[in-house]
Parts: structure tokens; sequence; C-alpha cells
């Protein structure tokens, strides 16, 4: 399976922009530029990208494992924020919110952890994974 994304920039770093596209179309000539990455402009940016991909990975790694181990979980909020410092991608926080039914916390955590470890986003880039896991 190979998925694509296409990205056009026109202009200088900071007078430029651009915009992306995905091969689902999901983002379909989405806008970014200098103040959308370093400032609060409008737009998307390549670390917000790389946050809704650890977010929706992990989501879906968590929720596999849990059914692999026979619990089946009623929601799973996972909000990631990705860290930009002195000019590299340094670390991604996890922040995950679960409503699971009959398990204990200390099996709930093993089993983050584990996911943590192994959702494939976390595998393909080389930073920090932080993670905060609540089950409610």
């Amino acid at each position: 399976m190979k998925r694509t994304a296409t990205a056009v920039w026109n202009g200088t770093i900071k007078e430029g922009k651009g915009n992306i596209t995905t091969s689902s179309e999901v983002l379909n000539e989405a806008p970014y530029s200098y103040n959308s990455r370093f400032k609060d402009g409008p737009g998307t940016n390549p670390e917000e990208l790389i946050a809704s991909a650890h977010a929706g990975c992990f989501t879906m790694k968590v929720s596999a494992d849990f059914a692999e181990a026979g619990f089946t979980p009623t929601k799973l909020e996972t909000t990631c924020k990705v860290t930009l410092s002195d000019g590299k991608i340094s670390k991604s926080t996890l922040i995950l919110k679960a409503n699971i039914e009959g398990i204990s916390e200390e099996e709930f955590q093993k089993l983050v952890e584990n996911s943590k470890e192994t959702y494939p986003v976390n595998q393909a880039l080389n930073m920090e994974i932080a993670l905060d896991a609540t089950l409610n």
C-alpha cells in the first residue's frame, strides 16, 4: 500500500505560500504558509499534519490492541501535540482519554504503553514520544 500527497510552493519562504493535496483529496489544495507554520496564520503546516497522523494511527493501534486483549473501547480520544524546536521536530505528546469497561488501570496502562511503542507512525519517525493516558 502506498499513500501520496503533493505540496506546491510559490515564492520565498516568508512571502510565499503553498498548498497540499492528498490522493484521497481529504486535503485538496489546503493552504499553508510561513505564517501558518511559525505564527498563527490560517492554513495547515507539517507539524499539524504529523500530529494528526500520530493521533489517528495511535488511536487505531490502541483499539486493535484492546480488541485483541478482549476489551471493546466505548470511546478513545487522542490529542497529539508535536513540538518544533530549533529547526527540528523533536517531540510528539499523545494525550489519550479512554472509556473501556471491565479493565483494570494496570492492564490499561500496559496495553497503551505497548500501543505507543508499536504503532506504525512511531516506527517511521525519529522523535521522542510522550504519553499521558487516562482511563475514564
